[in-house]
């Protein structure tokens, strides 16, 4: 049995230390439709770490994995974990640059070896009825030609990948930081849009510049998805334009003092139930819900300064909206 391909016309990209639990929710709350990941997971933490690198919200779905590493027992096994924890969908990290990625055999220098990704693909789909896609660079280094792109692409489409999501700026993975490998390189999106031309059979997304949802519309007339990351985490309401203006749905959209509101059983739930999670934990990805607004800077400020030292209570939210409302610096003892 194939499981259903999940609606992935709009998705929050992965993002290591901010895409967590508590980050999900907080854009779940905000949009229904939204398909979510969660930060790179190696397949080393999840079958031999101490944590439960997997778990979730029910909430959170339609949720994605992913998956870090490169090789296919490992990550076959790995997959089927994540089909046993109800994941939507496995996605492999063929794009991280980073050193740390890379002195483990995996992201964006796997492009180098598309056999071995189709490997990983083909072992995966055995081990699980789950989707499984890819995320790339549209190059590495100096294998940055249309050719060298899509060479990987078609191995790993017969392997059984039907879906790519493509940041649009091939990774140097020597001499550039990860963050200077989201801005130095340049932007190629002809070279995404040829690809779907020339492969209209697959689900081509795009990642990469784009940081409004007007944007993203405009990508939607040529591809199938669209991804955004750090604009998302940055200015996190826009997540409440999401399902009207990307799927259509005229749900409600609700207040940011709704979106508060309504994560605070949440909140609570986890403060009072879970030992090591505290108020901060959520907190720090809320830190931007109000940008734009009269009082942002009290609600950023009050947030940073009080939920740390109030660990375990959901009332630091209600004092940062006085805090904000109040325009002016508010003391968590007030």
């Amino acid at each position: 049995m194939t499981a259903p391909v999940i609606d992935a016309k709009f998705s929050v990209a992965p993002m290591l230390d901010w895409t967590d639990r508590h980050c999900r929710y907080f854009y779940r709350i905000m949009s229904k439709k939204a398909v979510l990941y969660t930060e790179m997971v190696t397949t080393g933490a999840i079958l031999h770490g101490k944590a439960d690198y997997l778990a979730y919200h029910q909430s959170e779905h339609p949720l994605v994995l992913q998956l870090g590493g490169s090789d296919p027992e490992a990550m076959s096994q790995a997959t089927q974990k994540a089909e046993q924890y109800g994941y939507d969908e496995v996605n492999i990290n063929v794009g991280c640059p980073s050193d740390r990625v890379q002195n483990g055999a995996f992201g964006a220098c796997l492009m180098a070896e598309p056999s071995l990704v189709a490997d990983n693909i083909v072992a995966m789909k055995k081990a699980s009825s789950l989707p499984v896609t890819v995320k790339t660079r549209i190059g590495i280094d100096d294998f940055d030609s249309y050719a060298f792109l899509t060479d990987f692409v078609e191995k790993n489409a017969e392997a059984g990948c039907n879906h790519f999501i493509v940041h649009a700026r091939k990774a140097w993975l020597k001499g550039l930081s990860p963050k200077q490998n989201r801005e130095i390189p340049e932007l190629n999106y002809d070279r995404v849009y040829q690809l779907k031309k020339d492969y209209p059979e697959l689900l081509i997304s795009i990642n990469g510049g784009i940081e409004t949802l007007t944007q993203a519309k405009e990508q939607l007339a040529i591809l199938d998805g669209v991804m955004i990351g750090r604009a998302v985490y940055q200015d996190p309401y826009m997540m409440t334009n999401v399902d009207e203006l990307i799927y259509g749905d005229s749900a409600n959209r609700l207040s940011r003092e709704a979106v508060v509101e309504a994560i605070i059983p949440y909140v609570k739930d986890c403060i009072e139930n879970e030992e090591r999670t505290t108020t901060w934990h959520i907190a720090r990805h809320m830190l931007g819900l109000f940008n734009g607004q009269p009082g942002a800077r009290q609600w950023r400020r009050f947030l940073s300064e009080n939920a740390r030292h109030h660990a375990k209570d959901e009332n630091v939210f209600y004092k940062a909206m006085e805090a904000m409302h109040q325009r002016k610096p508010f003391s968590a003892e007030s």
